[in-house]
């Protein structure tokens, strides 16, 4: 039996008139690459659905080739609303600024990683990915990050980037309000938190980590 990834990925465009934003290509990337080469399906959905574009800063010169491949997988989601929980083994959101704007408080996403946190299934994030999270509750009115282990761009990274002030919260800041124990590491080190079956990570560089417990969790 294949393994069965959900993937969610942002569809907002930009930060501000000047600033544009989306996913950050090497977060999907990296996942996507370790889960396929796996023999995992993967499933990419977004809020709504076609494409999720790529943040223009997360690419470069730099950037390998087979990330920039992978992008091909962003051109036309599915969207959440035609999505089961039931048809997947685990569900994990990458980052980007973009998550920071339509991810928190769409409905139907929420009552996806409820459904696969009550399943039992993995529920996985990472940086800005675990925005998506602000808006889960369980079935008792909980918050889903409550009393939990967690970890994801720090109050400190989001100083680095300059832009704190263009967003609608703080994410460490805001998972600390819904009562997360949140674990910081220092700025742009690899780190990651499980707590259960709920993993995230801290950064870009954290990616890989991330993707390797939920590997390490699914067999």
């Amino acid at each position: 039996m294949s393994r069965k990834i959900l993937m969610v990925v942002t569809n907002h465009t930009e930060i501000n008139k000047e600033k544009q934003t989306g996913i950050w290509l090497s977060e999907f990337a990296e996942a996507y690459i370790e889960f396929t080469k796996k023999g995992y399906e993967v499933t990419v959905a977004s809020p709504l659905g076609g494409k999720s574009t790529v943040d223009p800063g997360s690419v470069d010169a730099t950037t390998p080739q087979e990330f920039l491949d992978t992008a091909k997988y962003l051109q036309n989601t599915l969207k959440l609303d035609e999505i089961s929980h039931q048809s997947f083994d685990a569900i994990f959101l990458p980052g980007g600024h973009g998550t920071m704007f339509d991810l928190p408080d769409h409905k139907k996403l929420q009552e996806l990683l409820r459904d696969f946190f009550e399943g039992n299934k993995i529920v996985a994030a990472v940086c800005h990915g675990p925005a998506g999270l602000v808006g889960a509750t369980l079935s008792n009115g909980q918050s889903l990050v409550a009393g939990k282990r967690v970890n994801a761009f720090t109050d400190r990274e989001e100083a680095d980037t300059g832009l704190a002030q263009q967003l609608p919260f703080l994410l460490e800041s805001k998972l600390r309000e819904l009562g997360a124990i949140f674990v910081a590491a220092p700025n742009w080190s690899t780190h990651y938190e499980v707590d259960g079956n709920l993993i995230t990570g801290q950064n870009p560089q954290s990616t890989l980590a991330v993707t390797k417990a939920v590997i390490e969790k699914l067999g």
